[in-house]
């Protein structure tokens, strides 16, 4: 499939082609939806920490007597029925990642650039570069394009001056190509490819790539 090419002036640059096997796929959202799950469950920190009654600093004297007061019987202040007490079954440390195929993160990563270009949600952009280094220049060339909200992936290589006037503009995400993610793509309004991310895509994806034109040709 074929797409427009922008430059940050707002002016055209020709076009380039989309493989149909990376952007042209019908979108899957539970393939998708577990790829967010898992890449969530990994961020979480698992320090989370409640003392049991074996931790918590209380006497271990016996409350009162065992018979002749008219109460319950009670051992000592830690259990969790009283006050001060240990918390039963309480959150310990721990890790919440859990497994997922390496063949499903990367099917997940094609369902989700197919789900913006099928929303027309993806832009290709020449050149990720800025001249000044300048967060107002960079600012009044994406008032110019209507970007408000985008993520945007570049090569493997980031320009140090388009990063650093960038980085201070809200909503604005900037990526290398290897660090590009289903979170982030979802959690922006608007996907930027450069041509180079494209080009790194479909190395990336040469397998996918050829599978689907080998079933193409033999339909």
């Amino acid at each position: 499939m074929k797409a427009d090419v922008t430059t940050l002036a707002a002016a055209k640059a020709g076009t380039v082609d989309l493989a149909e096997a990376i952007f042209g796929l019908k979108p899957r959202p539970d393939l998708i939806q577990r790829m967010v799950r898992y890449q969530l469950a990994k961020r979480r920190a698992g320090t989370h920490h409640a003392q049991d009654r074996s931790e918590v600093n209380v006497t271990g004297k016996k409350m009162y007597k065992q018979k002749g007061t008219g109460g319950a019987r009670h051992g000592d202040k830690s259990v969790p029925q009283w006050r001060g007490g240990g918390k039963a079954f309480g959150p310990k440390p721990r890790d919440h990642a859990f497994e997922l195929p390496k063949k499903v993160r990367a099917l997940a990563l094609r369902h989700a650039l197919s789900a913006k270009q099928a929303a027309g949600e993806l832009v290709v952009l020449d050149k990720a570069e800025s001249k000044e280094g300048k967060t107002q220049a960079l600012r009044d060339q994406f008032a110019k394009l209507e970007w408000t909200n985008v993520l945007i992936i570049d090569g493997a290589e980031l320009q140090t001056d388009f990063v650093r006037a960038a980085r201070n503009l809200p909503n604005i995400d900037v990526l290398p190509v290897q660090g590009i993610n289903v979170y982030d793509i979802l959690r922006r309004r608007k996907l930027v490819l450069t041509k180079a991310a494209i080009a790194a895509l479909e190395e990336r994806f040469a397998d996918a790539v050829n599978n689907h034109a080998a079933e193409g040709s033999k339909s």
